[in-house]
């Protein structure tokens, strides 16, 4: 029934993940701290419907599963330890802010090497052809389509190809430190947690898993993205010091809403319960912490190359935008990967999933206390305002 106490029990998880791979060896126990608190956190505060009880059991499953098959791989190719990740495009940005839109530009540079939404979640053994079209990645399209027949707005609000790029959350989930876990449940005592715990282990564990997919014969400049990266730019600079910093700026009294309407949007296939008041105080307070990450580690690291990207521009100006963006860190966008962009953007309109749109009096949210409260962002970075969110 709706809204009862689930009782999710770590040790089950791990059994049968076990049991689905055959395999027993995890590498590092990095993971279990997360995945005891997480799944604790579920049953006494997430309130999950039929549909939750049955999911994030299965998202735990696959999670360790894929995590198993990497350790494998590894210990049985060695080799694979030795692959050097070089200088990839990582975009930062804060929640909502168009990190997508700038990840799919990157991607259409033949140069690239995007990690694709597939791969990431079942990763070995590594493609070895064509990695857009892995047998992995029907099986995952057809359960895609699933889920937006339970849930229609998560296509509007959130729109991923099976083949195409994923957010970096989809691998440091497998650490269970990830925002991967608070977007499928509302989860406090999960998220306090995940706020004060040390990411390193995660970035490593990503770093892995890169290193076993290029293995296959997959190269080129990694692309990456996630909005989890603002928060964690310490761990993350530690694993990928070479890294291409792409950080991304748009109005937060727009993201504020929109990142709350993603939030329950996506919750709400899982639990029927009303969470809106504390979607909005923690989510509020995520994109805040994000800023303040930001800046914590820019004042530290003052010598870590970083391009800012104001969301406007992009939108304004997509290829003089990218252009940019190259050029900041010494090369030239033109050739294949001016048409391939240019093409993308001529053939992709904004909404072509439906409108998403914001509403911050849904979440009993302010825009001027909204604006107040990020008022020192925007004027360091000279954000541009957009219309209010109705």
């Amino acid at each position: 029934m709706s809204g009862e106490r689930s009782e999710l029990r770590p040790d089950a998880f791990i059994e049968a993940a076990v049991a689905q791979t055959g395999l027993d060896d995890f590498g590092s126990p990095s993971h279990r701290a997360g995945l005891d608190i997480y799944c604790d956190s579920v049953g006494r505060e997430a309130q999950l419907n039929a549909v939750g009880a049955s999911a994030i059991p299965g998202a735990i499953i696959a999670a360790l599963s894929n995590r198993l098959r990497i350790v494998d791989w590894a210990k049985r190719n060695p080799e694979v330890t030795e692959e050097e990740i070089v200088a990839p495009w990582i975009v930062v940005g804060i929640f909502r802010a168009g990190t997508t839109f700038l990840s799919y530009l990157l991607e259409k540079d033949p140069a690239s090497r995007p990690l694709l939404r597939w791969e990431a979640n079942n990763s070995a053994p590594p493609s070895t052809g064509d990695h857009r079209n892995d047998p992995r990645v029907e099986p995952l399209r057809a359960s895609s389509a699933m889920l937006n027949q339970l849930n229609p707005r998560i296509k509007v609000v959130q729109s991923e190809e099976p083949d195409g790029p994923t957010e970096c959350i989809s691998v440091l989930n497998q650490d269970f430190k990830s925002l991967t876990w608070e977007a499928l449940a509302n989860v406090p005592a999960y998220g306090q947690w995940l706020r004060t715990v040390d990411h390193r282990s995660a970035y490593d564990y990503h770093r892995l898993v890169l290193q076993v997919l290029q293995s296959g014969g997959v190269r080129g400049r990694w692309s990456l993205k996630s909005p989890h990266h603002a928060m964690r730019l310490e761990a993350l600079h530690a694993v990928y010091p070479d890294a291409r910093l792409v950080l991304m700026h748009r109005d937060p009294t727009v993201l504020c809403a929109s990142v709350c309407s993603l939030i329950t949007t996506l919750t709400s296939t899982f639990s029927d319960a009303d969470h809106a008041r504390y979607i909005a105080q923690h989510w509020t307070q995520m994109l805040e912490d994000s800023v303040v990450g930001i800046e914590s580690f820019r004042s530290a690291n003052p010598r870590v190359a970083i391009h800012d990207v104001q969301y406007a521009d992009l939108v304004l100006d997509p290829l003089g935008t990218m252009s940019r963006v190259y050029n900041a860190f010494g090369d030239e966008l033109d050739g294949a990967a001016f048409d391939a962009m240019r093409a993308h953007v001529e053939s992709n309109r904004k909404g072509r999933f439906g409108q998403h749109g914001y509403d911050l009096s849904e979440f009993g949210l302010d825009a001027g206390a909204i604006a107040e409260r990020f008022a020192g962002y925007v004027n360091r970075y000279d954000i541009p305002i957009e219309h209010a969110p109705r």
